[in-house]
């Protein structure tokens, strides 16, 4: 395993410490059903975060989540600060974390942000989350670190 992602290592530790000891055989192979399965099961999004690193494209579920978590702010002035940090993260030309879409998307944004509504980044939402079904998620299904914990889990429950 390369050096730059054996800190997955961790991930997978037997101990109680170790995610994976959270997780069952169940949640693993609901993961494989859809993309919207695998995004609203608990554990789900860490993994399929943890694949994506690999990719060097964490960048996406990074922007989806905090999407998530901005939806919720009911502060105006909280909503207006968050608005512009994920602004300035990953929509933002030469963002550090800049996300993939289209400049429709982008310019709606730029003339929202300085009033920003609950759903201003809904559409930019939309398109990341259409990238990682159709181009990531395929992927992660076949790689190494679903394959591997799928394994695991199929080996302990015939072990029982």
């Amino acid at each position: 395993m390369s050096s730059n992602i054996c800190w997955l290592c961790k991930l997978f530790r037997e101990d109680e410490n170790g995610i994976s000891s959270k997780m069952s055989l169940e949640e693993v192979l609901q993961w494989s059903q859809s993309f919207e399965k695998l995004m609203t099961t608990k554990y789900g999004p860490v993994m399929y975060k943890t694949y994506l690193k690999t990719e060097y494209s964490d960048e996406n579920i990074e922007f989806w989540l905090a999407c998530e978590t901005y939806k919720k702010i009911a502060s105006r002035r909280k909503r207006i600060s968050v608005a512009r940090k994920i602004f300035k993260n990953y929509i933002q030309p030469l963002a550090p974390k800049e996300i993939n879409i289209d400049s429709p998307a982008r310019e709606a944004i730029i003339r929202n942000i300085q009033e920003p509504t609950q759903s201003c980044f809904d559409e930019a939402q939309r398109i990341v989350y259409m990238h990682m079904e159709r181009d990531s998620y395929p992927r992660f299904l076949g790689s190494e670190i679903y394959q591997k914990l799928k394994h695991r889990f199929q080996s302990h429950s015939n072990d029982s």
